[in-house]
């Protein structure tokens, strides 16, 4: 029994050491791919991703998304507390399913996991978190959020994704085509620019990107 127990402590030893290992390389190191890009790819899907540094992609994204997904993003140390507690209260009422999660966590999600509801992979998914917010600035995050997350089916980041809708480079998006990106986020394969919930979407979060800009709340990005 003490034998297994050495063995176990030693093994979770490891797994820790392997994940900040992980963790600090990808806060110098580009992503090459995540988990969910590779597994697309083996179900045939194509992978158009390229990296490009937060300084070559247009402010009015990273503000974007701020104001669509996570306006608390510069504030909080990874979880927005006030967040779950409504999506957990709305999921046990029975309304539309929410997930709460902020920026953060959708950044440690796509870098290192796969994608998954079980409670192992949400429990991974909280350490992955603290990690990334303990050892990488907040630009960082930002940085690898967007050059990761999906924006249809096979364009992974935002420079492809700025091509691929638009026919621009990302530094190159407009506040209005920056906001349809980040109304696109939640359903990237099933929405695109045309469809109308998106336009209308698309209004609402360019006044929300106002807001952000005005009390800024995209500063840690800046």
């Amino acid at each position: 029994m003490r034998r297994l127990i050495r063995v176990l402590v030693a093994l979770a030893l490891g797994l820790a050491a392997l994940s900040v290992g992980w963790v600090l390389l990808y806060r110098v190191a580009p992503v090459p791919a995540t988990p969910l890009m590779l597994i697309r790819a083996a179900d045939g899907s194509a992978m158009r991703h390229d990296w490009v540094p937060l300084a070559r992609i247009a402010p009015v994204l990273a503000r974007a998304v701020i104001a669509s997904e996570d306006t608390k993003f510069c504030g909080h140390g990874g979880f927005d507390w006030a967040a779950i507690e409504d999506a957990f209260e709305d999921n046990e009422e029975g309304r539309r399913l929410k997930g709460g999660s902020t920026i953060s966590q959708q950044t440690a999600k796509n870098a290192f996991l796969w994608p998954d509801r079980t409670w192992t992979r949400k429990g991974l998914e909280t350490g992955f978190t603290l990690l990334i917010e303990a050892l990488w600035p907040k630009r960082r995050i930002m940085e690898v959020y967007l050059n990761i997350v999906e924006w249809a089916d096979g364009v992974y980041g935002a420079e492809a994704a700025a091509r691929h809708h638009f026919g621009k480079p990302t530094s190159s998006l407009t506040r209005r085509e920056a906001a349809v990106l980040a109304v696109l986020l939640p359903s990237p394969r099933n929405w695109t620019p045309a469809t109308p919930y998106v336009q209308r979407r698309a209004g609402v979060i360019e006044r929300r990107m106002a807001v952000v800009e005005r009390e800024r709340l995209d500063d840690c990005v800046r």
